[in-house]
């Protein structure tokens, strides 16, 4: 594993540093992906550095830090190569399920919404003309709780937002289903999005920055508990909203007719509570070695691995005394609240030439993704009963359970990611187009379904290769920024994507949502990002995150 540790013997010891502290774990390390460079050579009296143009059999990094903080770049060379030493162990594949919670709450919480929202105007009526403004609180929600969670949690560290973001969802999502009114509900999904919006974030985050590098194909993968999430919605909502909905053509809905969308978020609300308590209770989460070396706590990053190492019996080489001979992070010295540490978190994603064209094209792409979703998947309900009327059946039992077939086929969009991101001729960029190309041809496709089966197959197979783009873009973004940034990055990207959203929102409201017309803006935007993924400058294949 080029210049990683080799493990030693499983059962062995891993070696303590000067001012080893007592595990959190009783357990011991971890993996995670970051170095920049291989050895190079160095000063006397510090590790060798890393080049990316080293010999063939050495795991090479995304990018290199060397030139901002020849520090930062060396420590995490180190840190990196404890974390492959170790590998992968349960504490990992716990994250995988844990963390995957994550994913399936934001599409449960973003489907729930959505398939409730025609319902809740039916029996409430719509209090503007022109603006769906369940949409439009959930992508401002979603907006407000990706800036709070995603900059602070590069200040104080990944572990709060870990254990307190879906524990929110959960109560706000159980009192959405009291609300007696439409701004009323409209607020608190505005709530829970907030809740949900950092929440992934810190779920990619956390993984990738604890993943040994060759099961860094792991965190596309992870994508696969999004369809789950989308599923399991889709079967409440075939059970739900099929025998507790009004008619769609009733010009009076009362509440007594119409309690469909209000079961479907009391469940939703207390699978979210359940998986909130799991991740609690069930892996005691820590920060990530990648964010503590950031911050020079050189003495807490040995506390973490070793805790992972000896409670999964490996073994690492990393000590105190290796660490701190490196010298100290530039600017650690000062308060994480100073204003040049705020900042530097925003300048630190365009630090060089490359990486700030690297941030502006992935930004970019996350703001078309935020124009899309709502177009096609927040007002999909509504097409599809549309669909249901043109070719002769538009029951709710109809449109419900082809939403919950669409969403089941959804689970082969990671599956087929994780194998293309790591095929050497596709690679992370090479999926993300192929994902949208596909993408953009089955959209112009759905708009020529003439009958029901068409109507299913076609839209399942949208699905199936939107999740595709979906699931390598949520991995690949992360492994593409510094570590000490990421969050912050990561946050931003998330920030646009909703602002796009939230103009999405906009369009598709003042348009005509029962035509085709949203689906050839869709197809055209999934065109827009097949280029977009093409000109990303880093391959992340194979390669160590910094």
């Amino acid at each position: 594993m080029g210049t990683s540790t080799p493990n030693q013997e499983s059962n062995s010891i891993p070696a303590k540093g000067d001012g080893h502290i007592d595990s959190p774990f009783t357990d011991n390390k971890e993996n995670s992906q970051d170095d920049d460079a291989y050895y190079k050579g160095s000063s006397p009296g510090s590790s060798p550095r890393y080049d990316t143009d080293s010999s063939s059999d050495s795991v090479k990094e995304v990018f290199s830090v060397d030139q901002i903080d020849p520090v930062l770049q060396r420590k995490m060379a180190l840190v990196n190569e404890s974390i492959d030493s170790i590998g992968m162990t349960g504490f990992q594949w716990k994250m995988f399920v844990l963390n995957g919670f994550g994913y399936a709450v934001d599409s449960l919480l973003i489907v729930a919404h959505s398939i409730a929202n025609p319902a809740v105007q039916q029996e409430y009526g719509n209090p503007s003309k022109h603006v769906s403004g369940i949409p439009l609180a959930s992508q401002v929600g979603l907006l407000v709780g990706a800036g709070i969670w995603g900059f602070s949690a590069d200040i104080i560290g990944r572990k709060l937002a870990f254990n307190t973001s879906l524990l929110s969802c959960a109560v706000f999502v159980l009192i959405a289903g009291g609300m007696p009114n439409y701004i009323s509900f409209a607020a608190f999904v505005a709530l829970y999005s907030a809740g949900a919006g950092g929440n992934y974030i810190l779920d990619a985050t956390n993984f990738l920055e604890f993943l040994p590098t060759k099961w860094a194909w792991l965190l596309t993968f992870m994508a696969v508990w999004w369809p789950i999430g989308y599923s399991i919605t889709g079967f409440l909502a075939w059970g739900f909203m099929s025998n507790f909905s009004c008619s769609p053509d009733a010009t009076v809905c009362p509440r007594s007719e119409n309690m469909g969308w209000r079961y479907l978020h009391f469940t939703c609300g207390a699978l979210v509570l359940i998986m909130a308590l799991a991740r609690v209770t069930l892996i005691r989460m820590v920060q990530t070695p990648r964010w503590l070396i950031s911050q020079n706590r050189d003495a807490e990053v040995i506390q973490v691995l070793d805790g992972i190492a000896t409670k999964y019996h490996r073994s690492h080489d990393l000590t105190l005394a290796q660490l701190q001979a490196e010298g100290t992070v530039k600017h650690s010295e000062k308060s994480v609240w100073s204003a040049l540490r705020l900042k530097l978190h925003f300048k630190g994603i365009f630090q060089t030439r490359k990486l700030a064209w690297s941030t502006t094209v992935i930004l970019a792409s996350w703001f078309v993704i935020g124009m899309v979703s709502p177009l096609y998947a927040v007002f999909l309900p509504f097409y599809l009963e549309s669909r249901g009327a043109d070719t002769g059946d538009n029951s709710n039992y109809t449109t419900w359970r082809n939403y919950a077939i669409n969403q089941v086929a959804g689970l082969f969009g990671p599956i087929i990611a994780g194998i293309l991101v790591e095929t050497k001729f596709t690679g992370r960029r090479g999926t993300l187009a192929t994902g949208a190309l596909c993408t953009m041809l089955l959209q112009f496709g759905y708009t020529q379904i003439k009958t029901p089966a068409q109507n299913v197959g076609v839209s399942a197979a949208i699905t199936a290769a939107s999740n595709i783009y979906y699931g390598t873009i949520y991995a690949y973004t992360p492994e593409i920024l510094p570590s000490a940034h990421r969050a912050t990055g990561y946050g931003l990207c998330v920030v646009v994507n909703r602002i796009g959203g939230i103009i999405g929102v906009l369009i598709g409201s003042y348009a005509n949502v029962e035509t085709t017309a949203p689906l050839f803006v869709c197809a055209a935007l999934f065109g827009l990002l097949v280029v977009l993924s093409l000109l990303l400058p880093f391959e992340s294949r194979g390669k160590r995150s910094q």
